[in-house]
């Protein structure tokens, strides 16, 4: 009976690690939000020298089964980098900072001209044709995602200029 209890025991005690190595789930790593985005062609308007603000535009796509919030931006080129929209009032459009840009799970954000953008506050120097803007985008979980825009000029940008809404 003695052998028999101390069999017993010594497979309960050999097999607990493998019963709580198959129970920890912990150990799966969860991705993070930025890790749950995808940027398709990013972009930022050059400016002609002297303008001190540009914004950048680009296409998120969430490819997670769970929403994702982005919630700030920064740029080495700006002094200051919010995230805005764009509203109409009184037959303008007008430019306000939002709080955060909500990319649903499975869906997408277009950031585009007239629409919601990247803003790049203050450039530090006026940007160039054949250097692509730094920008990287804060999730809510603070996780990050670097991207490089490269640049376009305005008269490339569909629609043209984006400021006034055309008369109906």
């Amino acid at each position: 009976m003695r052998t028999v209890f101390k069999s017993l025991i010594l497979i309960l005690t050999s097999t607990l690690p493998l019963a709580t190595a198959v129970a920890d789930t912990s150990a799966v790593p969860v991705p993070t939000m930025a890790e749950r985005i995808s940027v398709q062609s990013p972009w930022a308007r050059l400016m002609p020298p002297g303008q001190p603000n540009t914004a950048a535009f680009m296409l998120l796509e969430n490819v997670s089964e769970e929403d994702v919030a982005l919630v700030a931006a920064r740029s080495p080129a700006s002094e200051v980098v919010e995230l805005h929209t764009h509203t109409e009032e009184d037959g303008m459009m007008r430019m306000r900072e939002v709080a955060q840009i909500d990319v649903p799970a499975g869906g997408r954000a277009e950031l585009r001209p007239g629409g919601l953008h990247v803003m790049l506050i203050g450039l530090v120097e006026p940007l160039s044709p054949e250097v692509p803007v730094a920008i990287t985008l804060v999730f809510a979980d603070d996780s990050t995602l670097e991207i490089e825009a490269p640049t376009r000029h305005p008269r490339d940008m569909p629609g043209g200029r984006h400021h006034r809404v055309p008369p109906q």
